[in-house]
């Protein structure tokens, strides 16, 4: 080894030496007692502290903020979790309130409704392409229950019981085809006979020999007339949407929309009334008598 190097090695060891014992001999003195070497010394000395205390808190800081920030995602996790469990608790108490307010309406129906009735829940709906509902199913068995039977909601006639199977038994709605029921309007007391159309696009009705000097006019209610004791009485069954006039002698077309929604229909009630069979002739095959001479009608 050359003397350079050694000269250079044996430095280094002294300054590396000298360096902490004038810092520790510096700091154990008084401050008035300092010299401008032990001064000069304390400044060079602060540099490495304060960059090694700055170092240190922020390590510090960087830890805490990550141990606050896990804490944090804890929370917001935890505080996620019991939102989506009130919002479901919510909405349980929201259905649940629904159906309660359903089925009070459905008990005030019953309380009302002359004679007996059973109440029934829809178990399944038959939909076309149009997603129109042609046909609902209620869970009630076809021993308990015979077919044409009224079935009615709260919002008005929903159709008749046809056949079943099991514990389940068909209702064909008012909009069908081969439903038929007695009407009068609830504001002018006119009569008609209420078909539905079995339009698959929409829920419609016609309502047929409604005499040409009767009043009817859009948005009037149809209500059962109580005629042949099939349907009670005063029953919302349609509103009428659409009314051409016709000249004296000639009935008037007169179109109604249903006052049920189908869609949304949950509970029904059935009235256990006479069967088909058992009905005066003009409600199980209407028969209108047709004038035979200028100015003489028959009504339903």
């Amino acid at each position: 080894m050359s003397p350079l190097k050694r000269y250079r090695d044996a430095a280094i060891i002294v300054t590396l030496l000298a360096v902490p014992f004038f810092v520790l001999r510096s700091n154990m003195k008084r401050p008035e007692n300092l010299n401008a070497v032990d001064r000069t010394v304390l400044r060079i000395g602060a540099l490495p502290q304060f960059g090694a205390s700055a170092m240190a808190h922020g390590v510090s800081d960087i830890w805490g903020s990550y141990v606050y920030l896990v804490d944090v995602k804890a929370d917001n996790d935890r505080l996620a979790y019991d939102n989506a469990r009130l919002r479901e608790n919510v909405h349980h108490l929201e259905r649940a309130e629904t159906e309660n307010r359903e089925l009070k309406r459905l008990l005030q129906l019953r309380n009302g409704t002359p004679g007996d009735a059973v109440s029934a829940q829809i178990v399944g709906k038959d939909f076309t392409e149009f997603f129109r509902v042609t046909r609902v199913v209620l869970d009630r068995g076809a021993r308990d229950i015979r077919p044409r039977l009224p079935v009615i909601s709260p919002d008005g006639v929903v159709g008749t019981t046809i056949h079943g199977a099991g514990d389940a038994i068909d209702v064909q709605l008012s909009v069908d085809a081969a439903f038929s029921v007695d009407v009068e309007d609830e504001r002018t007391k006119a009569h008609g006979y209420l078909r539905g159309t079995g339009d698959p696009t929409r829920y419609a009705c016609k309502v047929e020999n409604v005499d040409s000097q009767d009043v009817v006019e859009v948005g009037d209610k149809l209500v059962t007339s109580g005629k042949g004791k099939f349907f009670p009485g005063g029953i919302p069954v349609a509103r009428v949407s659409h009314v051409v006039k016709r000249e004296l002698g000639r009935d008037q077309e007169v179109e109604a929309t249903p006052t049920v929604d189908f869609s949304r229909l949950d509970n029904v009630l059935i009235l256990v009334t006479p069967s088909a069979e058992d009905l005066p002739l003009e409600i199980n095959a209407p028969s209108i008598a047709r004038p035979t001479t200028p100015g003489a009608r028959g009504k339903p």
